[in-house]
């Protein structure tokens, strides 16, 4: 395969639903685009230490395997050939699992793919690296003891945002076309909203998830891309059933790629810019209310309009520090002296809470999602900031150590939406004055993830995306 040289491209930064259409048409081929990857990945990973492994010797015999079939017009599947990471939280069973702790062997492979990655290599995938994480993504930046830090491409002194943060970093840089993340609290659309890519969750169960994780139903899995169309592309790949997740919705053979055009129209539309209790930055809040005058613009009522629930913050603590807890036992002392200490601080802080806690902490949730369904009786979606403030120094638990204590502490808009189970986006929407992103929340009623797709597409449409060409310095 050539290039038809009528244009100069970075085929790094091509979408995927492009680069399919180039393969078929044997214009350009897997092996030219996954070598272009490894070339901007050599030229920009130094600053940014977006992957706690690569492996380019097996991404080119895959990208080898995937040419040869697209030149006997024997395509597999719906992403052949387009180079993918996949998180170090998320089984690979050609490279060890540490979930950026040095507690993790790093010499015992996994029996089997996680089933993302499962489907993902099915349908022809370039699996080309391991993206970073906190150590057992507990929290909503990326360092580990194991990987260090992570930066942003925006501003290398900032944070990308986490735990999906090597992910998003490797999206907005080039580093591949399709990015796995995981959202427990909001980290796939923290780091989105950070770094200025799109981020989506799906509702809880309708992309299979094995094995469970130690942070129960709170945990999610969705893909990190440049647009939201190869966003849909990921779905139509990862929402394949898979019986290993009990968890798991009846399938549904949704194109998450058709009908992206058909927009917002007619829909009514809430905006709540502080759910009633967040103190969000003025430049974002302009920012922000800014990006919901599209949706206007675009045919839809949008309303103030907030959910009405009190901070959840306590309720979502007691969720996720007894899943702390529950991991750190499956550790001997040795294995502990490693740890992030801070991630040892909150499995210590749940010895305290007794069973009634947890079960109040149930009945809580309940409440949130109970109120969420009402919203939705009449709202088709909720718009809110992805973050209440922008980046913030990278290596730092917290953008104000005198007011926050823990990571939630500055993401109160994304952890609600797990504890609900709703699909909710990040799309990027601005920059501030000091050249960071923004980003827009995209919240849906549960398995309506259809519609969310459609009206981050609608917005992108109006606002396209605009990456970084390299790490920007501050």
């Amino acid at each position: 395969m050539t290039d038809t040289g009528e244009k100069e491209v970075d085929l790094s930064y091509m979408p995927a639903v492009e680069l399919l259409d180039l393969f078929e048409w044997r214009t350009v081929s897997p092996v030219e685009v996954t070598k272009a990857v490894f070339e901007r990945i050599a030229s920009v990973e130094e600053a940014v230490n977006a992957f706690s492994h690569l492996n380019e010797q097996a991404a080119l015999e895959a990208a080898e395997q995937s040419e040869k079939r697209w030149l006997a017009g024997e395509a597999r599947g719906l992403i052949d050939g387009i180079p993918v990471t996949v998180k170090d939280i998320v089984y690979c069973k050609d490279r060890p699992i540490q979930r950026g702790s040095k507690a993790m062997p790093d010499d015992v492979l996994p029996e089997e793919d996680s089933p993302a990655v499962a489907r993902l290599r099915e349908h022809g995938a370039v699996i080309i690296g391991r993206t970073s994480t906190p150590e057992f993504g507990w929290k909503g930046v990326t360092d580990s003891p194991l990987s260090g830090i992570t930066r942003n491409p925006w501003g290398l002194s900032k944070t990308p945002g986490g735990s999906s943060g090597g992910a998003a970093a490797a999206a907005a840089l080039g580093m591949g076309a399709l990015h796995i993340g995981t959202d427990g609290g909001g980290s796939v659309r923290i780091p989105a909203g950070f770094t200025g890519v799109f981020g989506f969750k799906p509702s809880f169960g309708r992309v299979p998830l094995y094995p469970i994780s130690a942070f129960g139903s709170l945990s999610h899995i969705g893909p990190i891309t440049r647009t939201v169309a190869d966003a849909g592309l990921m779905m139509n790949v990862m929402i394949e059933p898979d019986s290993r997740d009990i968890a798991s919705l009846p399938y549904d053979p949704w194109d998450y790629t058709a009908g992206l055009e058909l927009g917002v129209r007619h829909l009514t539309i809430g905006f709540s810019p502080d759910l009633g209790y967040v103190d969000v930055d003025g430049e974002v809040a302009k920012l922000v209310a800014s990006a919901v005058k599209v949706f206007e613009t675009l045919g839809a009522t949008v309303e103030d309009a907030g959910p009405g629930f009190d901070n959840p913050g306590d309720c979502f603590k007691k969720h996720w520090y007894t899943g702390a807890r529950r991991l750190v036992r499956q550790f001997s002392e040795a294995d502990r002296a490693s740890m992030d200490p801070e991630f040892l601080e909150i499995a210590a802080e749940a010895e305290a809470y007794s069973l009634d806690d947890y079960l109040d902490a149930v009945d809580e949730r309940n409440t949130v999602t109970a109120a969420m369904n009402r919203f939705h009786d009449r709202f088709d979606l909720l718009l809110t900031p992805t973050l209440p403030i922008p980046s913030f120094n990278a290596g730092e638990p917290v953008a104000d150590a005198v007011n926050q204590d823990r990571w939630a502490d500055w993401t109160p808009f994304t952890y609600p939406f797990n504890l609900t189970g709703q699909p909710a986006c990040s799309v990027p929407c601005g920059f501030t004055s000091g050249g960071l992103p923004v980003g827009l929340q995209i919240v849906g009623p549960r398995h309506a993830d259809p519609l969310v797709i459609r009206a981050a597409a609608a917005f992108e449409s109006e606002r396209p995306f605009k990456m970084p060409d390299a790490p920007k310095g501050g």
